[in-house]
């Protein structure tokens, strides 16, 4: 399909009539992909003769970047025009990432009850329910009957982000009860409302953090979540969609974070060169100047380098071991903590299974370490032994921290993915030097 629309983008004059025909029948966010692979006059172009009903829901789905090549173009009736037509939160999105001077002709250009929603939800904190929240939903009162409930959402759904779900409220928007559409349908169109409804609804307040919401869809199966303000009056609703890209957004940022990575909230093919560059020096400085300390330890020992050089070479074996048994069980623990499956209160269980596990990784590991280093440096068995205790060692102080770390980081309030992985780093590298050190010595007397 989207092949189909460049064809006839390509040809000249564009056919408005076939393109009206053919987008007809196409999912929106095919269009919006079409979209993608167009230069910037082409795409205003072709966005001018899109079907009026249709060009806002194209655009909600083209990226900022193309946004902004359209928004710039269009005169201001027209840019008006658009962001009337897109959901509030849809719109809120735009404005966030629009330079100050866009931002302004697009609110001088808007309706003022839609201006007015926009501002609201401005205010709210980043990452709240209260920002990604839209106040398109469909509302119901408690003594309506079915029917009534079914005139109204044919009244007023088409404008609204879903009609799946209805909330039922009084006369001071208080959040009451919510109702399905299902269960409306599956009602005596006699039957009240308040009746068939579901009393103990669960919702979230404009001030709770996003991802607190991501944890509601996930248990519940929901498609969308109520917001409600200090006095429980609704405010507006979250939708799976938004969630969506909520759970997307925070899990590259964890990503990211993991890695030594500055977060960035453009794509990598989107972001500069210098961008790029800028985020990813600041760790790599902190990770660089931490390795002194692994460097110092060394020219601590250096006498007993002196009298078995051998014993460098297996020096990076240890620390890479090390270091790769700390990111397993990180990764693990700062995931599960995510998920809501580990809590605080599991400490000494978490760090007592990581203690057994390490000692069986370490063992295995050792063994075959054992046999390799016998077998390569003639046979010298106390040369094996020490480096494989050494190993055993290495691997079980590793999981520790690894699992330590992330929990610490919680405790402080700190995020995890944040310092988890620079500090693991640089605490097993040290202590693996330690411990190698200090077993060659025991072992070998040197």
């Amino acid at each position: 399909m989207a092949r189909q629309i460049l064809e006839i983008i390509n040809e000249n004059p564009v056919n408005p009539v076939k393109l009206h025909e053919l987008t007809a029948k196409m999912n929106t966010v095919d269009i919006a992909d079409a979209f993608e692979l167009l230069d910037g006059e082409k795409i205003v172009q072709i966005f001018r003769l899109l079907p009026k009903d249709l060009a806002a829901d194209v655009f909600s789905y083209i990226t900022l970047e193309k946004q902004k090549v359209i928004v710039e173009t269009l005169t201001d009736t027209e840019v008006g025009k658009i962001v009337d037509d897109l959901f509030v939160d849809d719109a809120v999105d735009l404005i966030e990432e629009m330079p100050a001077n866009v931002v302004k002709r697009i609110l001088q250009n808007v309706s003022e009850d839609k201006r007015r929603i926009i501002n609201q939800l401005l205010q709210y904190p980043e990452d709240s329910a209260g920002s990604i929240m839209t106040v398109e939903y469909v509302a119901l009162r408690e003594d309506a009957t079915v029917r009534e409930a079914f005139d109204a959402i044919r009244a007023t759904g088409v404008d609204k982000e879903t009609i799946y779900t209805c909330y039922v409220l009084r006369r001071d928007k208080m959040l009451v009860g919510v109702v399905t559409a299902k269960k409306l349908m599956l009602s005596a169109p006699y039957e009240r409302v308040g009746d068939i409804m579901d009393r103990n609804p669960v919702f979230a307040h404009t001030t709770d953090d996003q991802e607190m919401i991501a944890g509601l869809f996930k248990k519940y199966g929901f498609l969308s979540v109520p917001v409600v303000d200090r006095e429980q009056r609704l405010v507006g609703i979250v939708t799976v969609d938004d969630i969506i890209q909520v759970i997307e957004e925070e899990h590259t940022e964890d990503i990211e974070q993991m890695a030594a990575l500055s977060p960035s909230e453009e794509p990598y093919l989107q972001t500069t060169i210098v961008k790029l560059a800028m985020n990813r020096i600041p760790w790599l400085l902190v990770l660089m100047l931490s390795a002194t300390v692994t460097g110092s330890i060394i020219t601590r020992f250096e006498d007993s380098l002196a009298v078995l050089p051998v014993l460098v070479a297996f020096i990076p074996m240890l620390m890479d071991t090390g270091g790769n048994a700390g990111a397993q069980v990180s990764t693990l623990i700062i995931r599960g903590m995510a998920l809501g499956e580990i809590r605080l209160g599991d400490f000494a269980k978490i760090v007592w299974r990581e203690v057994r596990v390490g000692m069986i990784c370490g063992a295995v590991l050792g063994a075959v370490n054992f046999v390799r280093v016998y077998l390569m440096n003639d046979r010298n068995a106390m040369l094996a032994l020490t480096v494989t205790f050494a190993l055993l060692m290495t691997v079980i102080v590793a999981k520790t921290v690894g699992c330590l770390f992330p929990i610490i980081a919680k405790k402080l309030k700190v995020d995890p993915a944040v310092v988890v992985s620079p500090f693991i780093t640089t605490f097993v590298d040290a202590v693996s030097l330690i411990v190698f050190f200090s077993i060659a010595r025991a072992i070998l007397h040197i």
